[in-house]
């Protein structure tokens, strides 16, 4: 699966060209985009709010259905071009319906930007916009044409449509409103880079987009990241009617795999277990709030609730603490069943016909196989691993009910028992390596997670595969904040269980792998988890100790020792830091 960047606003409509390969695309941002070789060769701006549709016409011109109710055509064959006026006016049509009415540029200053010569040196993408300074100080946008290979004027920046900056509370950063501009220092001698963000929208995929259109290093994504929620804070979005996320084509709440029906709950939500989220001492140890309990268990310790400073000693990691050892295994538990079962049936459309069930069948034995207190029966599970050797496209809400039927005491002892439980690991690996669907990755481990209480043994067996694969996903998705989580919390378990053994090789595999993680790890969350699993591993156990130390773990540690938001992660990592001293 490719995935394209290019428009500025929503996308309406989506049209092949005769060749099949190469496609055009229209939407909100007044603009039709032509994408050939995984990349945009040209963008046609309209004098229009939008161009609602697109389609491709057998001899290879374009047809746009505009929110103007007109309908264009656009050619690349000469003899049914308008000719040289009528082309002229059509451009002359675009940069007036551009311009806004005169103002106020709000913070463009045009003293600031590059005159006429910088228009001399060429666009990096096709779409690309930048705005010059004319000699009568007048300021100008243009758009980088790749199928011209020229910068192509698209209007005269004269000011923003009504509302200042002052009246609206928004600031003006090419020709868009924003919420916030930031100015962010990335080179000594050199202008700040601009990085426009809405409170609507994701600081992490903004600051991933502030690096990709400036060429930054993908180092930096944290920092940039951080830098947006710290000083855009304290915004409070305005109340909705609803709280669902609502599929643009069901109507109904989204499938997100492994996570928990919406609620209309007034708890808030975890949004990578689909519970309520994590406040210290609010939650039983599986996680998951139980509405109505006044119960002070912290859900990774399973002991009295974590407060901000009574860590215990810190000087020696065999001194009682609130953080670990961890004597119990993690799970993910939570599901939107109803989700599930809908792509279930969708899948079972589009598989061969040889592996399609009826639609009756399916949802039956997987609303039982998804009951953690039901007693499924051997025939029931079988039809399970047949499932599971769908495609790999279509199988991960498959993995979703696998990982459903391993809280069910029953499920897991029959799916993971010494006979079978080898022939399902495997295949879940090879359905969760690098290379498989994103959504297949987080599965497989969070299946894996939720299997430790039904054989242990055999994972500890396998764990040089297991933490092999798991391993170099998360190194691969760095900025997949829920499978950094999943292996987080895969790793944690595999801490529980080799935390009474003798297995020093175990401890040291599992250690290095930890290490690992945590060199890719920028979540809060999933870095907590890795500091617990790192404690679990040390406790009162010096071979591991003088190991950590060999690879100077104290330094990876001490990196977090600052973080007082969560103030769970800097006093865990204080405790550790100290002890590795």
């Amino acid at each position: 699966m490719q995935v394209y960047y290019g428009h500025s606003n929503f996308i309406y409509s989506i049209a092949v060209l005769p060749n099949g390969e190469d496609f055009v695309t229209s939407g909100e941002d007044r603009a039709i985009k032509v994408w050939s070789k995984e990349e945009c060769v040209q963008t046609i701006l309209l004098p229009v709010q939008s161009v609602w549709s697109v389609a491709c016409l057998g001899n290879g011109d374009i047809v746009a259905g505009c929110s103007d109710s007109v309908t264009r055509v656009f050619t690349a064959d000469p003899s049914r071009m308008l000719d040289e006026a009528g082309q002229n006016a059509f451009k002359e049509e675009v940069a007036s319906y551009i311009s806004a009415k005169p103002s106020d540029l709000g913070e463009i200053k045009p003293e600031d930007l590059a005159g006429e010569e910088g228009l001399l040196v060429p666009g990096k993408t096709d779409g690309q916009t930048t705005m010059i300074r004319k000699p009568n100080g007048s300021v100008e946008a243009h758009q980088w044409s790749a199928a011209d290979n020229k910068w192509m004027k698209i209007g005269d920046v004269v000011g923003s449509a009504g509302a200042t900056p002052q009246t609206s509370g928004k600031q003006l950063h090419q020709g868009k409103e924003y919420d916030y501009v930031f100015s962010i220092d990335v080179e000594e001698g050199k202008p700040p880079l601009k990085l426009p963000y809405n409170i609507t929208e994701d600081p992490w995929f903004v600051a991933q987009k502030f690096l990709n259109d400036n060429e930054l290093s993908q180092a930096f994504l944290e920092q940039v990241a951080n830098f947006i929620t710290e000083n855009a804070e304290g915004v409070t979005l305005q109340a909705t009617g609803s709280n669902d996320i609502a599929d643009p084509f069901t109507g109904s709440g989204r499938y997100i795999p492994g996570t928990a029906p919406y609620s209309t709950s007034t708890d808030q939500l975890d949004p990578f277990t689909g519970t309520g989220r994590y406040i210290p001492g609010s939650a039983p140890p599986q996680g998951a709030l139980i509405p109505g309990s006044q119960g002070t268990t912290d859900p990774l310790t399973g002991k009295s609730r974590y407060i901000p400073g009574s860590g215990g000693d810190a000087g020696s990691i065999g001194t009682e603490n609130q953080f670990f050892p961890k004597t119990t295994y993690l799970k993910f538990e939570q599901a939107n069943q109803l989700a599930i079962l809908g792509k279930l049936k969708e899948f079972n459309a589009k598989v061969d016909i040889g592996q399609q069930i009826s639609e009756d069948t399916l949802e039956k034995e997987s609303s039982l196989l998804m009951d953690s207190k039901a007693k499924p029966t051997a025939m029931q599970l079988d039809l399970l691993w047949s499932l599971l050797h769908w495609p790999r496209d279509l199988v991960f809400p498959v993995l979703d009910v696998l990982r459903l039927s391993l809280c069910n005491p029953v499920a897991a002892q029959y799916l993971s028992n010494d006979k079978d439980g080898a022939q399902l690991i495997t295949h879940l690996l090879s359905l969760g390596s690098c290379g498989n669907p994103m959504a297949n990755q987080l599965l497989v481990c969070r299946s894996l997670c939720n299997m430790f209480d039904a054989n242990v043994d055999l994972l500890l067996t396998l764990r040089g595969e297991v933490m092999t694969c798991v391993v170099r996903c998360a190194e691969k998705l760095v900025n997949n904040r829920n499978m950094l989580i999943a292996v987080a919390t895969l790793l944690l378990n595999y801490s529980v269980a080799l935390n009474s053994s003798t297995d020093t090789e175990g401890k040291s595999q599992c250690l290095s792998a930890i290490v690992t993680v945590f060199g890719v790890a920028a979540d809060h969350e999933a870095i907590f988890r890795l500091l617990v699993a790192l404690g679990t591993l040390l406790w009162a156990d010096a071979n591991c100790m003088a190991l950590a130390k060999s690879l100077d773990l104290r330094q990876l540690v001490l990196v977090h020792t600052s973080v007082g938001d969560p103030a769970k992660v800097g006093e865990c990592a204080k405790l550790i830091a100290n002890a590795l001293h």
